[in-house]
């Protein structure tokens, strides 16, 4: 029978910050959708409308067709202004929370400690082997359970320091009152139809992101992974030989 060992993984402060996180980055992709639905034509440049050629078309292809069903948008049904209202609230509160998770990550050193690979980590060979272990679904076991792999901290760092820097920038650089104030953005992206197209594709990126994360979730064992987010304690189990 294989040793297990009990550890206590997740600070309180971080499983509250985890959740609200996890709540609000649904409800502004939800709702981002309900708003990319009243027109899902992207365009690349300063300007683009129902006559000009788009950089990408997801739907619309017939008059009422939209990109995303009814499910998976926020409201439910087509409304415009009720689903800018609930982007733009929960748009920001998650910019609040992320920046106060980084404080508490920076200051606790969890950043440093359980997020930077090490040199060696970054060995191709290492790399190589770390994918090859996903692939064949062969989770960490015993002590080396305690720490993430090179794979998950790129991950982690690139959507904390990549993507969503992305998603705020551009999202700002599609209000008027912000190009107003800084104009430097337009130019940065290329114009506000090209920031509205990579907003979009940050957030498919991101999407994709929390779809893989669930699915590693259930494959290494949800109930483990679930309490250590919940009471913040994680068995380690070593594997049999």
């Amino acid at each position: 029978m294989a040793d297990t060992k009990t550890i206590y993984r997740h600070s309180a402060v971080t499983r509250v910050l985890h959740w609200l996180n996890a709540l609000c980055v649904f409800l502004v992709l939800m709702s981002g959708l309900q708003i990319f639905n009243a027109h899902p034509r992207l365009y690349w440049g300063e300007y683009g409308a129902n006559a000009d050629t788009p950089f990408i078309q997801i739907s619309h292809r017939t008059p009422g067709e939209k990109a995303f069903p009814a499910w998976a948008t926020i409201p439910g049904w087509q409304d415009l202004a009720g689903g800018r209202r609930w982007h733009f609230f929960f748009a920001w509160l998650l910019v609040c929370n992320s920046v106060l998770y980084l404080l508490v990550s920076f200051a606790n050193g969890h950043v440093r400690r359980d997020l930077m690979p090490r040199r060696a980590e970054m060995a191709p060979r290492q790399i190589a082997r770390d994918f090859w272990n996903h692939l064949r679904l062969r989770f960490p076991a015993g002590e080396a359970a305690r720490h993430y792999n090179v794979l998950q901290k790129l991950a982690y760092l690139g959507v904390i320091f990549v993507l969503a820097p992305m998603m705020l920038l551009t999202g700002l650089t599609m209000s008027p009152g912000i190009n107003a104030a800084a104009p430097w953005l337009l130019d940065l992206f290329g114009g506000r139809q090209s920031a509205r197209t990579l907003h979009f594709l940050t957030a498919m990126l991101i999407a994709a992101f929390i779809l893989v994360h669930l699915v590693m979730v259930l494959l290494a064992g949800p109930v483990n992974e679930l309490r250590s987010m919940i009471t913040g304690r994680y068995v380690l189990r070593d594997r049999s030989e």
